[in-house]
């Protein structure tokens, strides 16, 4: 599966205003092998929220960005999987998502080198590199809706690749990314409804 991350650079995306807080994360695209591959991050265990899922790189804007969410992204990189930010093309960016826990979270997209990275064992369990290919194939893909009690009538995705299972804010920032650097498409049916409290297939 090729990937064309132009069409991320003429994406015009949207912005939330109005959160009581701002993130950014990065998308981090290499090459591995002549394809094209994307980089997470297993969150560790002990942390509050989202503990042990799968995510980009990034976090909390503080002062020290001065009011540039780029800079957000990059320096979350850089302390979580010591990427340094010259290393890092950013192409463009993705829809701001607006998640339960009152943040607007921005996503970047940029390419990077295919490198040994160190995880900050503080903040992250694991670096994972999944191949756009298995990403793609709709074998590894499944969605459901859901009255969810913040956003309303939802649709969840779900990437399950190599044992680990890329969801939540991350799946939707995925399938979006996916959409415009690639010919997959998000099927147009969910694979079943369920109820608000039902299990998460993870």
């Amino acid at each position: 599966m090729s990937m064309d991350l132009s069409g991320v650079t003429r994406h015009e995306p949207t912005s939330v205003e109005g959160a009581s807080r701002r993130a950014a994360v990065l998308a981090p695209v290499l090459d591995r092998d002549g394809e094209p591959h994307l980089l997470f991050t297993k969150r560790a265990d002990h942390l509050g929220e989202h503990a042990g899922q799968m995510s980009f790189p990034g976090g909390g804007e503080e002062p020290s960005d001065e009011n540039d969410l780029q800079a957000t992204a990059l320096r979350e990189a850089h302390e979580e999987i010591g990427l340094a930010p010259a290393d890092v093309d950013v192409v463009g960016r993705l829809d701001d998502i607006e998640t339960v826990t009152n943040y607007s979270v921005r996503p970047f997209v940029g390419r990077v080198p295919d490198v040994e990275f160190t995880p900050d064992e503080r903040e992250v369990a694991e670096i994972v590199v999944l191949s756009v290919a298995d990403l793609t194939n709709l074998d590894n893909y499944e969605s459901e809706r859901r009255d969810h009690p913040y956003y309303g009538d939802i649709r969840l995705h779900f990437f399950h690749v190599d044992g680990y299972t890329v969801w939540g804010a991350t799946g939707r920032m995925l399938v979006q990314l996916l959409e415009l650097a690639t010919e997959w498409e998000m099927p147009p049916e969910v694979d079943r409804v369920v109820d608000p409290d039902a299990d998460y297939p993870v």
